[in-house]
Formats: structure tokens, C-alpha cells, sequence
């Protein structure tokens, strides 16, 4: 979600008097909705399936009477699936883009959309790219190319209080070691020892994570190998707008490839990256300052198709400590 921000700013610039909404999923509404540039978001929610059919049913009549209300003059749908492209059909609006994927050479999905823009080239693009692509028929002259993370003045404002609560001044790192999929993810062992050696140059460190049990225990194993000064933890108590204000006054972000890794880099924090088997041409940290360290230069990783989510295996761990010290200490003031 944060990497379709390309596309509103480009629309905005173009269209400057325009209104953009947003549909999206509710577990993703808080990366866009400090964003000045959308009028509107509206969420599906994946709980609707539990309510029953008729209150699902009824959900969605809603949604759809809503969006139908707004009579769009335009319609972009990024998505492949078919709730999108049907979405896009039934709110009435006379330009409706999408992509012409190869899954979807169906008739009712060219019924969906007026243009259809091809996808081609989209393995040699990263998502931001090919996100900006879907607005080829608009012939717009330029593209705001920029990832735009945004939060309020009530996050900033939160973070400031539990830096001052904590008595974190000055320069200060944000490590976040957890992602959602262990595959993606550093041992504890060495992420401790790059957190000792910041330690031991006088840095203050905050681990971050999500609330998910499992990577709040990982960030106990860690801080249990770390030192005890000037080491602190936030792991599952911030909000994603919140994070982003920390990241924000972090002077160096350090983390496993995740959506805190995508937030460090459209906020133009300084981060070293730990990247293994996603796909990197896609997912790498868009214009981001700073370092990529990836596992395929100290291993063989798997395809990325190929991978089992759900493994214990943790394809990182063939980076070498010593790399992700060396990245932070050149980036760090």
C-alpha cells in the first residue's frame, strides 16, 4: 500500500483540483491515512466473511452505494483480483484503468475496465514502477516518483513523550529485527552483537516490532543478549504512523526486509537493509539513502517462488556481522 503513494502524488500534480479516495483493506488503512493528498479511504474488512453471508452481503452493498455515491470520473485498479475489477465496473465511471494480467484474459475483466495497460515488462520493474505504469493511457507528462510515508502531529507528539519518558536524547538508532516471516529474518544472536558495538560507541538503540507474539519474543531474546544501558524497547506499542515519527528522528534505521524498511526509506531516514530470497528487483527499499547488505552475496538463496513461508529456516543468516556494523557506522553523523 505504501508503494502505490507514486501514483496519488502523480494524480494530484496533474489534476491538482481532483479528489482521490482510496479502497484498500482496514489492517492497511493506517499507512495512508495521514496522507493530505486523498479526500476519502475507504476499507474492506476480511472480518465480513465471519459475519455471516447475509451481513457480509450487506457489507459490501454498502461499500459499493458509497463508492457509487462519489460518481468517479476516473478509476485505477492496481489489484488482480476480481472484487477490484468489479468494484471498478460498478461504480459507473466512465474511464476505469487496470492491468492487462496475464491470469485475467477473461472477457467480464475487460468488461471491468475501459483500458487495459500491459505487463510486459513488469518482472524488470520494481512495484513502484509498475505500479506507475497503470497511468500510461492518461498521457500525463511527468511522474512524481517519491514514496510518501506521512503521520500526524499527535504521532510526532506521542513519540516525543516516550522519548522523554525514557530520557533518549540526541542521535539514536531504530533496530527492527521482526518481520512476519522468520525466513526474512536475522538471528538474535547476531543482531545483539551489531546492538552491543553501537553500544559500544556510545549509541542509544530502540528495537521495534509488530504485537505479534511471535516477534515480541524474538526482541526479548535479543535485549536479553544485549547490554542494559541506553537499550530500549517499543516493540509492539506503537502504531505503523507512530513508528514512522520515530523513524523519522532516528539518525539511522537498521532492519530486516519488512514495512518498517519501506517506511525508513520514503521518510530519507539512513538504513541499513538485510535483505535475502524476496524478489529484489520488486521489493528492495525504494530510493532509499543508504545500504543493501543481501544474502545471496555470502550464500546460494532459493528462488523466491520457490519458498516454503511458513519455514523455520532463516536465509539471513548467512550475512556476516561485521558488513552490518561497517554499513552503520559510515552512515551514522
Amino acid at each position: 500500500m505504501l508503494l502505490t503513494t507514486p501514483v496519488i502524488s502523480t494524480l494530484k500534480e496533474h489534476y491538482p483540483e481532483a479528489e482521490i479516495d482510496m479502497l484498500m483493506y482496514l489492517e492497511t488503512k493506517d499507512m495512508l491515512a495521514s496522507n493530505p493528498l486523498l479526500t476519502m479511504l475507504f476499507t474492506i474488512d476480511r472480518t465480513w466473511k465471519k459475519q455471516g453471508k447475509l451481513a457480509h452481503i450487506r457489507h459490501e452493498t454498502q461499500l459499493v452505494k458509497r463508492l457509487i455515491s462519489r460518481k468517479y470520473d476516473l478509476v485505477i485498479n492496481l489489484a488482480d483480483q476480481w472484487r477490484s475489477a468489479l468494484v471498478a465496473k460498478l461504480t459507473g465511471a466512465p474511464i476505469r484503468i487496470g492491468f492487462n494480467f496475464p491470469k485475467r484474459k477473461g472477457a467480464l475483466w475487460q468488461h471491468c475496465h475501459t483500458h487495459l495497460v500491459d505487463v510486459a515488462d513488469h518482472n524488470q520493474l520494481h512495484t513502484v514502477e509498475q505500479n506507475l505504469s497503470i497511468l500510461t493511457p492518461l498521457n500525463l507528462s511527468s511522474q512524481v516518483r517519491q514514496v510518501t510515508m506521512s503521520y500526524s502531529a499527535e504521532d510526532r507528539s506521542e513519540v516525543e513523550q516516550r522519548l522523554n519518558e525514557s530520557h533518549i536524547k540526541g542521535n539514536f538508532v531504530v533496530v527492527q529485527p521482526t518481520s512476519r516471516w522468520l525466513f526474512k529474518c536475522w538471528t538474535e544472536e547476531k543482531m545483539a552483537e551489531v546492538i552491543t558495538a553501537l553500544h559500544a560507541e556510545g549509541i542509544c538503540v530502540i528495537l521495534t516490532s509488530g504485537p505479534a507474539d511471535n516477534e515480541l519474543k524474538m526482541v526479548e531474546r535479543i535485549l536479553a543478549l544485549a547490554p542494559k544501558e541506553q537499550v530500549f524497547s517499543l516493540a509492539g506499542q506503537l502504531t505503523l504512523r507512530q513508528l514512522a515519527a520515530l523513524i523519522d528522528k532516528a539518525a539511522l534505521f537498521i532492519g530486516v526486509d519488512s514495512v518498517p524498511m519501506h517506511m525508513a526509506a520514503a521518510l530519507k531516514t539512513p538504513l541499513v537493509a538485510l535483505f535475502g530470497p524476496s524478489k529484489r528487483v520488486f521489493w528492495s527499499p525504494w530510493q532509499a539513502i543508504g545500504s543493501v547488505i543481501w544474502a545471496g552475496d555470502f550464500c546460494q538463496l532459493p528462488d523466491p517462488d520457490a519458498i516454503d513461508t511458513h519455514t523455520a529456516e532463516r536465509y539471513l543468516d548467512a550475512i556476516p556481522v561485521q558488513p552490518v556494523i561497517e554499513a552503520a557506522r559510515e552512515l551514522l553523523p
